[in-house]
């Protein structure tokens, strides 16, 4: 038997049961994929962050309870609260490689600052699954890793209902479908929705926000931008466009600490 420590995090809000919640575990050495998805799966969150250190060197991987995913914002944001203020670290940027490349959080005050990709959406077609699944269809549609739709008002975004056995005969992997508007008190607002996937709507996607970052600033001649996600647990995000890079930055609040136990019949 073996145990690894784990902990909870409400991602993007300074509230527990607010933001997106993810699982973060620390490996000394890298256990079989199979493994870090049945954890993930265990687990239920929306993410399951796994990171192994080497000195100052971190690797970081994140699983949903399907499939592993390229990149993940809230889960990342956990990782570095953790590091941050559980494992003792006291410098003042932690550097991640990951299957998106070198990324990396820093601290603002009670700010994380996650420094990720660029994903400018260009203009696409929507696919008919998509399309026939939506009560109330978009304005413009641009595609980048997800499907960005956009809509005029916060109302629209609030009143959305996708048809989820209609949209589940897309898939998206690892991508997803995000559904933006103007806010009324921020920016901009979105929601994410992932087709077949066990969790349906994301409750905060920072990943989204490479896709709309580059968009909103474009549209309103704005560098720095404040966002906010509106499901049902809803969660805030800063966000700066650097051109090559986004900047998104967020609370974090630890729900849960404690140990997990894995057979080791389970590592074959």
């Amino acid at each position: 038997m073996i145990t690894l420590p784990i902990y909870q995090v409400d991602a993007f809000t300074s509230k527990v049961f607010r933001g997106n919640s993810a699982c973060v575990v620390m490996l000394k050495d890298w256990l079989p994929n199979n493994t870090l998805l049945s954890i993930a799966k265990e687990n239920g969150v929306a993410e399951t962050a796994f990171f192994t250190r080497k000195g100052d060197s971190f690797h970081l991987r994140w699983f949903t309870p399907d499939i592993e995913m390229d990149l993940c914002g809230h889960a990342t944001l956990a990782t570095a609260h953790v590091i941050f203020n559980h494992k003792g670290y006291d410098g003042q940027h932690i550097h991640f490689k990951s299957a998106s490349g070198d990324l990396s959080v820093g601290r603002e005050g009670d700010l994380l600052v996650l420094d990720f990709p660029h994903r400018k959406p260009f203009p696409a077609h929507l696919p008919i699954e998509i399309a026939e699944s939506l009560n109330i269809q978009p304005k413009e549609v641009l595609l980048a890793r997800d499907y960005v739709l956009v809509y005029e008002t916060q109302e629209e975004i609030e009143s959305l209902a996708p048809n989820r056995r209609l949209i589940d005969r897309i898939n998206l992997d690892p991508g997803g479908v995000v559904v933006t508007a103007p806010g009324k008190e921020a920016d901009f607002v979105s929601r994410f929705f992932t087709p077949q996937a066990t969790i349906f709507e994301d409750p905060v996607t920072g990943s989204a926000h490479c896709s709309l970052v580059p968009y909103w600033c474009e549209r309103l001649g704005k560098k720095q931008l404040y966002a906010q996600q509106l499901s049902q647990r809803s969660g805030e995000l800063f966000c700066t466009d650097m051109g090559d890079r986004v900047l998104i930055k967020g609370n974090a609040i630890t729900y849960l600490e404690g140990t997990i136990r894995v057979d080791e019949s389970e590592l074959a």
